[in-house]
């Protein structure tokens, strides 16, 4: 199974009206950073799907985290946003999603 099929397989989509991005964000189950994450795309009814990645089996956890740092040359820490497939946010940082989210518009 590919690691795009794994993350597929394992995420937990959010509905929101909001859905003009495509938003994975990689969580601690946890985490209050990535709770607050949450509750941020929650409050605008953005549409997500997350991946707790403390919940999943270990060969998964590994194949997924070696994935991101791959692909997105980035230091993993949660929460770890990705958007569109190609934009990523490291940690909680509102102003950063801000950001990302007006560019939609």
């Amino acid at each position: 199974m590919s690691t795009q099929e794994l993350i597929d397989k394992l995420s937990v989509s959010v509905k929101g009206e909001n859905d003009k991005r495509a938003v994975t964000i990689f969580t601690l189950s946890t985490c209050m950073w990535c709770k607050k994450c949450k509750r941020w795309l929650d409050e605008r009814n953005i549409k997500y799907r997350y991946v707790d990645v403390d919940t999943i089996d270990y060969s998964n956890k590994s194949q997924i985290l070696d994935f991101l740092k791959e692909k997105y040359q980035s230091r993993i820490s949660y929460p770890f946003m990705v958007c569109d497939d190609s934009e990523v946010i490291v940690g909680y940082d509102p102003d950063k999603y801000e950001k990302l989210f007006s560019k939609e518009e």
